[in-house]
């Protein structure tokens, strides 16, 4: 990774008078240096100093930004300033996110990317959280020189996970960790806070930002949405697949945090010591008090606990996608949706009869399993009995609620979807599928879809604009498209994109009803009791 930045160190007057002839000779060299900068398209002078981006696929591409320093468990700190033009055309370290160091990962993380096509413009920016829960990812996986071919600027963010970005240590009663649970969240905000101040010079405009993001990274979305710190700085929303729910209580967390100081051997009056430790040893002293403390989270069950964010009042006032989603946010325009099958792959067995389909959800549906797939048949007349088995039963039940929670209010439209395009090789529309179409990067879409049809490309073409519209106005609709109207409760409306674009009303409230009933019980169970044991 290329970085081109010189440490001044401070010298005596003294000094400085001896040497100052070699100073004015410096800056009679910096001169035409700076000049040159500025007759340089793919140079942008930030707040911290001259960046050099280069040109991807025919738009300006910047990576690698910093936009703040991590200290362990602290909050996000200002970046030093350099002096010289930082080479940013290489993708930045992403969060240490498991038991080892991977290369390209670090703990001081927070650095950005941007996608332009013009920096003398003034476009609408979209503000991009990557997937991967609150524990895995990196911006690297969706890179966004399609999307910003849409009139758009584009940016996306690194910023810590996991044991790094949210261990409480607030228990120890030790100031400087008020904060710890969420400093993951906090990253995010400070990045928010740079486009703020450094985004006009890409040719975005500070006044209309969108964030969005899928999976955990719509998660992230939902989280800022309940930021009294983030609040002004983004404009619009958009949700996709991103409604598991973040059960994290502050006596949880402030138990988790001191439990990994017990494992590490640390007394609670030092917490400064965890500064001490390598990373290894910590993410390992992480995995055992969550194990203890039975928070260990089996991936594609419908709730998320452990390292992740807390509401502390402060910080974070509550957890999103709750029925009473927060009113903090109740005046940002929403898209929200999921796909298909999400995380249920189910079988690939398409020659499964209903009967096979049956036994297969048994055990999650009980006594209601003919009830179950009787909701699917009235939601999904052409449903084939792998649909069973297969069909989301942890985004969609959420998204609805969460869409009947923010529409409620009526200060700020809600626009809900399901993506419904099948992939040639799984047969299902799985849990991200929409990535590449909603990005207009399908060339990136490797084994899911190696030759992408006509018809493909146009759903790219389409989403993508549907996306960036939304972006410009606060509204997604498209020329030549179905109109898509605001969601209510009442009309239940949902735009669907895949091989048939069309729109949808109330269709599958029955089923969405059975599936919370019997996919959340422990969810459930951890309101009434406080425990997940």
């Amino acid at each position: 990774m290329k970085r081109t930045m010189r440490d001044v160190s401070p010298v005596s007057p003294k000094r400085a008078k001896e040497n100052r002839p070699l100073w004015t000779l410096l800056a009679l060299m910096l001169v035409p240096m700076l000049a040159s900068c500025q007759n340089d398209p793919y140079v942008v002078k930030t707040t911290n100093g001259y960046v050099r981006g280069f040109d991807e696929e025919g738009t300006m591409a910047f990576k690698g930004i910093p936009y703040a320093h991590a200290e362990r468990c602290l909050p996000p700190a200002p970046v030093a300033k350099w002096d010289t033009v930082m080479d940013c055309t290489e993708w930045g370290p992403q969060s240490l996110q498991s038991g080892r160091v991977q290369r390209g990962s670090a703990e001081d993380c927070c650095v950005l990317n941007v996608w332009t096509t013009d920096t003398k413009g003034k476009k609408p920016v979209m503000f991009w959280c990557h997937g991967g829960g609150f524990d895995s990812g990196t911006s690297a996986w969706n890179p966004g020189m399609g999307l910003a071919k849409k009139d758009v600027v584009v940016v996306s963010i690194n910023h810590r996970l996991n044991i790094i970005g949210f261990l409480d240590l607030s228990a120890t009663g030790d100031p400087k960790y008020k904060y710890s649970g969420n400093v993951g969240m906090m990253d995010a905000v400070k990045a928010l806070e740079w486009v703020r101040d450094n985004i006009s010079k890409f040719g975005g405009d500070p006044d209309n930002v969108t964030i969005f993001g899928e999976s955990g990274g719509g998660g992230k979305v939902g989280t800022l949405m309940c930021m009294p710190s983030a609040k002004g700085l983004y404009h619009k929303a958009i949700i996709m697949s991103g409604t598991i729910l973040n059960v994290n209580n502050k006596s949880m967390t402030e138990e988790l945090g001191l439990a990994v100081l017990d494992e590490l051997g640390i007394p609670h009056s030092e917490p400064d010591r965890i500064k001490d430790v390598p990373y290894d040893k910590l993410y390992q002293a992480g995995q055992r008090a969550l194990q203890a403390k039975g928070l260990v989270r089996t991936p594609g069950t419908p709730i998320m606990w452990g390292f992740g964010p807390v509401p502390d009042g402060d910080v974070l006032l509550q957890q999103p996608f709750q029925p009473d989603f927060a009113e903090i946010s109740s005046d940002i325009p929403l898209i929200i949706g999921s796909t298909f099958n999400e995380l249920q792959r189910g079988s690939y067995n398409r020659e499964m009869t209903l009967e096979q389909a049956k036994d297969a959800v048994r055990n999650t549906f009980g006594d209601e399993t003919d009830a179950y797939a009787a909701a699917l048949a009235k939601a999904w007349p052409d449903y084939i009995p792998q649909d069973l088995p297969s069909i989301d039963n942890l985004f969609r039940a959420k998204t609805v609620i969460t869409a009947d929670a923010a529409s409620a209010s009526k200060k700020a439209s809600v626009y809900n979807y399901m993506f419904t395009w099948k992939s040639p090789s799984t047969h299902v529309s799985a849990h991200g599928a929409e990535l590449n179409f909603c990005f207009n990067t399908l060339h990136l879409a490797g084994r899911d879809l190696p030759n992408p049809s006509a018809s493909d490309l146009q759903l790219a073409d389409r989403m993508a604009q549907s996306w960036a519209n939304f972006a410009h106005t606060g509204d997604p609709n498209v020329e030549g498209l179905p109109h898509w109207q605001p969601y209510t409760k009442e009309n239940g409306e949902c735009f669907m994109f895949g091989p048939e674009i069309e729109i949808r009303h109330n269709f599958d409230r029955e089923l969405q009803e059975i599936i919370n009933r019997h996919c959340f019980q422990k969810l459930d169970a951890f309101r009434e009791t406080g425990s997940l044991k």
